[in-house]
């Protein structure tokens, strides 16, 4: 194993997606995120300038979390199907199916899709979103 002191730190996990601050917008409502200061949408009629390029969000106590990073073009995963694959993919979990049913809806209100629906499985709940820019991510009991 490598010394503790030459390792590197993982910062935060970067999506790229056609549309920053609407990708942004939909993880920092579903995760209870906030910008990281400049970050933040713009004034109602102003450029958001910062929205077409890179936007972070981080923690309420000021820990990277997600970034989102702007692409002229992305295709969408077609995950379970073959073609395109996830190469990536969010896990996020809650403690109880009971929650998971609450975060399903909130998780569909926001915008995002469902996958795939495992609720059921007794050893693992769980069920596969895709986000509005089309990135999977699973929500399940932990």
């Amino acid at each position: 194993m490598a010394d503790q002191e030459s390792v590197p730190t993982l910062c935060q996990t970067v999506l790229d997606c056609t549309d920053a601050r609407a990708l942004a917008e939909f993880y920092r409502s579903l995760l209870g995120l906030v910008y990281r200061p400049g970050d933040e949408p713009p004034e109602a009629g102003q450029p958001d300038e910062r929205g077409r390029d890179w936007l972070v969000l981080l923690t309420p106590q000021g820990a990277r979390q997600i970034a989102f990073q702007q692409v002229a073009e992305l295709p969408e995963s077609t995950w379970p199907q073959a073609g395109v694959p996830q190469q990536l993919h969010l896990d996020m979990t809650v403690a109880s199916v009971e929650e998971l049913r609450v975060q399903h809806e909130r998780v569909l209100r926001l915008g995002g899709r469902l996958l795939r629906d495992a609720i059921d499985d007794p050893d693992e709940p769980l069920r596969v979103y895709a986000d509005p820019a089309g990135h999977p991510f699973c929500v399940f009991v932990a």
